[in-house]
């Protein structure tokens, strides 16, 4: 990190998973007092309204793979309007650290002189299951969870999650809805099909919808009941304590002792 030598501050700051009361408090008080803000397109818009009518509001985003911005581009905007305003806040959904690219945009500032700070965010991965009542650990179920990008930069499926097939731990995939086939695939092919998997779109919002069952129908789930807007998967033997899972997995059994007895 290079001696800070411009005036003014960058806050790289997690505005969290969707709904907006779950900013931090630090974070709310950071968007009141900032002179520009640079957002991304997860960020919820009620978040802007804390801020001054004077701050600029800037959308650097991207979503479904279209980029407003380049990262390069974003880089120089941070350092212009630092320069130029003062205090800047790069404002990105869930946590900037995780798959968000904070902690380059914050090598990036300080490399030109410019003083930052990190304010957390609750990620997606931890916030969306646990508003489901999914735990991503629970004794006696596993040890541990995984959290993994579903897409690389080169578009191609990240090699983690070929590792993570063959655990027994939670496994959390952001950025990966365009490659539930593959995914699906994969577990299939280690003998998994009957292994339990949610789909939370648009999580904490007034419009989430979670898709709830195995390997094995999970896409055809999808299929019949297409949706729109952020989405993240999750995998692994705790998804069975969603009361849906739950409850069609009693109906389930019910269905087959009726058979059985006719």
């Amino acid at each position: 990190m290079r001696k800070q030598t411009t005036k003014g501050k960058l806050i790289i700051l997690g505005a969290g998973p969707g709904d907006p009361e779950l900013i931090t408090w630090k974070g709310f008080r950071a968007i009141r007092d900032a002179k520009v803000i640079l957002y991304d397109a997860l960020v919820n818009p009620e978040l802007l309204k804390a801020a001054n009518d004077s701050t600029l509001k800037i959308s650097v985003g991207k979503r479904a793979g279209e980029h407003s911005f380049s990262q390069d581009e974003i880089n120089e905007l941070i350092v212009k309007y630092v320069q130029q305003e003062g205090h800047v806040i790069r404002l990105k959904g869930g946590d900037p650290y995780v798959f968000g690219r904070g902690y380059e945009e914050k090598e990036y500032a300080e490399l030109h002189g410019i003083e930052t700070e990190y304010i957390p965010g609750i990620s997606s991965s931890i916030a969306l299951t646990g508003l489901q009542d999914i735990p991503l650990t629970k004794r006696g179920i596993n040890d541990g969870f995984w959290v993994i990008t579903g897409t690389k930069s080169n578009g191609k499926l990240s090699k983690d999650v070929s590792l993570a097939v063959q655990s027994d731990a939670t496994v959390v995939i952001l950025m990966g809805l365009r490659k539930i086939e593959e995914i699906a695939a994969l577990y299939s092919q280690e003998g998994r099909s009957n292994y339990p998997i949610a789909v939370i779109y648009n999580g904490s919002l007034p419009n989430e919808k979670i898709f709830v069952g195995k390997i094995s129908n999970i896409v055809d789930k999808l299929k019949s009941e297409p949706q729109d807007g952020p989405g993240i998967i999750v995998i692994g033997e705790v998804v069975k304590l969603h009361p849906e899972y739950v409850y069609n997995f009693v109906n389930q059994n019910f269905v087959e002792q009726l058979s059985q007895q006719g």
